[in-house]
């Protein structure tokens, strides 16, 4: 298999095209999350949302457009949403720190796939309070894929194994999320968050299924608190605070799947393990 280090160039440079490339993806990550399910085709042309004007070339340059029109549309003054600079840059960092995890390039590949799925679940679930099943399937696909590409100099035997055992460790981490859906009756997290699970654990992989089904609280409840502490301001002030698009109040229903997601990536990039911290 390719390595990148086999490539006579300097390996700081990987980080630069990961994080260029990571940008232009985002870029299109964009267009897919606003046309996903609305049946516009992702060939059409960009346009501003608020007049409709088709842009120029010189408008879609990854986060370079947005900060030179000073996040407004050019012809109606219209603020273009900070959504589109985040998902570029987020794109961009999370690929540039997928050559951190490994140097061969099918698994660098596969890693922007996945992560690039993950932004996209992110963004949706954060606007529309729903995780598509499309989208849970391509990652679960993606997750065993990239099991079995990581080992795959070992015997069939063995990677079987692997698969199994991460599959089973997934599966026990989902069910706890089941558990808890099934007795709030849906009111603390979704059935898709339950679905969610799955290629995340297998992901994350048996020995931190436990470190990621508690940090995924850890995270909630941090992000719950900095929203609470948001609205408490926001409220002083006689303003409302918004998620996404939606007022809140302190009732709002907060989508879970972003934790799910920030918790798994940090156990994936900095191996977070839970059980250390009660270890003496």
């Amino acid at each position: 298999m390719l390595e990148l280090t086999d490539l006579l160039i300097p390996f700081w440079w990987w980080y630069v095209l990961a994080i260029c490339f990571g940008v232009v993806i985002g870029s299109f990550l964009n267009v897919y999350i606003y046309r996903f399910h609305t049946g516009k085709s992702l060939a059409g042309h960009s346009h501003c949302l608020s007049c409709g004007r088709t842009l120029k070339w010189y408008e879609l340059f990854p986060l370079i457009s947005y900060l030179a029109l000073r996040f407004r549309c050019r012809t109606c003054g219209c603020r273009i949403p900070a959504r589109y600079f985040l998902v570029e840059a987020l794109t961009g960092i999370l690929f540039a720190l997928t050559v951190t995890l490994t140097t061969n390039l099918s698994e660098v590949l596969l890693w922007w796939f996945i992560l690039s799925v993950l932004v996209v679940i992110t963004v949706y679930d954060l606007y529309h309070l729903i995780i598509p099943d499309e989208l849970t399937i391509a990652l679960t696909f993606a997750a065993a894929s990239l099991i079995m590409l990581e080992n795959w100099g070992r015997g069939w035997s063995e990677v079987f194994d692997l698969l199994l055992s991460h599959t089973i460790a997934a599966l026990l981490g989902s069910a706890f999320f089941l558990a808890l859906w099934l007795y709030s009756k849906g009111k603390w997290l979704g059935f898709g968050d339950v679905k969610l699970a799955v290629p995340l654990g297998l992901l994350v992989g048996p020995s931190a299924v436990f470190s990621f089904v508690v940090l995924s609280f850890w995270v909630g409840a941090a992000i719950s608190l900095g929203i609470m502490a948001g609205y408490w301001l926001y409220n002083r002030g006689k303003k409302h605070l918004h998620l996404s698009g939606r007022r809140l109040t302190m009732k709002s229903a907060v989508p879970f799947a972003p934790f799910l997601i920030v918790s798994c990536l940090i156990i994936i990039f900095t191996h977070f393990n839970a059980l250390s911290l009660f270890s003496f």
